[in-house]
């Protein structure tokens, strides 16, 4: 149902058409007379219709003829009429007219789908262009319970590795050495992290657990994100970013991008964190400069209909 449009303060309101005088006409009333009319002047008084709408009344006497639309304007009218039937971006023309941005379905979806890709090189970009943004790594043993095996920070601007160590174990000087130099370095930094998906022993906030056990779905204490600030989760996931780029997703019909259901990663997942920190640092570069891999099924790269705009639909 549209919104309501509300009665304006002040004026006569009738709440049934017959109760209208002869003398009092809406916009529609007049420009369907012959010859067609325009108000020529305010609203004296409303009607409602649509049980929660009111239409202005105007005085029939005060109307005065519409100005007829040239040949020109005409053309331009149905042109433009003709045009809302025709997608921008392949040309097909559907019965319905398709509305803000004129996409077909299959065109939205891809322009979607373009968009997030586009977004991500974006953010990739000004991450690579902020000297302070670090990459922040943990790295594993494949078991999924197994506990951190070593810790890397690595710049993204320049590819640079600050810090590589083993992680230690939990509770031990070694471990809180590690707590202590990845709060100095993330220290007012934009900090990036690998992934937001399992395995769960690549989270940073295994280093702070006490037991060294993952911690599924205990949340970190506000407190030790107070004093950890690198563990927080409101960062940015390269994998997000890969994802969003790459423009894989999981159905013809899907608008969002998905990770692939093969596992298929372009970056190295062992227990040496500076290697895996490299190659995601690389990643994203890649991402910056375009020349990491989209999907070849991709709607832009297969339907033969180019690149599509940005413009947000």
């Amino acid at each position: 149902m549209p919104a309501a449009i509300p009665a304006l303060p002040d004026l006569q309101r009738y709440t049934r058409w017959d109760q209208v005088p002869d003398t009092l006409a809406t916009k529609t009333q007049l420009a369907e007379m012959d010859p067609p009319l325009k108000p020529g002047g305010e609203p004296v008084a409303q009607v409602l219709y649509h049980g929660n709408s009111y239409a202005p009344l105007y005085v029939r006497a005060d109307a005065v003829p519409k100005r007829k639309a040239t040949p020109a304007q005409r053309a331009a009218l149905d042109r433009a009429r003709e045009l809302q039937h025709i997608c921008r971006r392949c040309d097909t023309r559907e019965e319905e007219p398709l509305g803000r941005g004129r996409h077909c379905d299959p065109c939205r979806l891809a322009v979607r789908l373009w968009t997030e890709h586009d977004t991500a090189q974006r953010a990739a970009r000004e991450l690579i262009a902020n000297p302070s943004a670090v990459l922040v790594v943990v790295a594993a043993e494949a078991d999924h319970d197994a506990p951190p095996a070593s810790v890397a920070v690595v710049r993204l601007h320049d590819r640079h590795v600050l810090y590589a160590a083993p992680a230690g174990t939990a509770g031990s000087a070694e471990r809180a050495a590690v707590l202590d130099q990845l709060d100095a370095l993330t220290t007012g930094a934009a900090v990036v992290r690998e992934s937001d998906r399992a395995p769960v022993n690549r989270y940073p906030t295994r280093l702070l657990d006490p037991a060294d056990q993952p911690p599924h779905f205990t949340a970190v204490p506000e407190e030790l994100l107070r004093v950890h600030p690198w563990a927080a989760v409101g960062t940015v996931y390269v994998s997000n970013l890969w994802r969003a780029w790459y423009a894989w997703t999981s159905h013809p019909t899907s608008g969002h991008p998905d990770m692939p259901w093969d596992g298929t990663l372009p970056w190295s997942r062992s227990t040496a964190a500076d290697d895996d920190g490299r190659g995601l640092v690389e990643l994203l570069h890649r991402i910056a400069d375009g020349t990491e891999p989209v999907w070849d099924q991709a709607a832009w790269v297969v339907d033969g209909h180019g690149t599509p705009s940005a413009d947000r639909d």
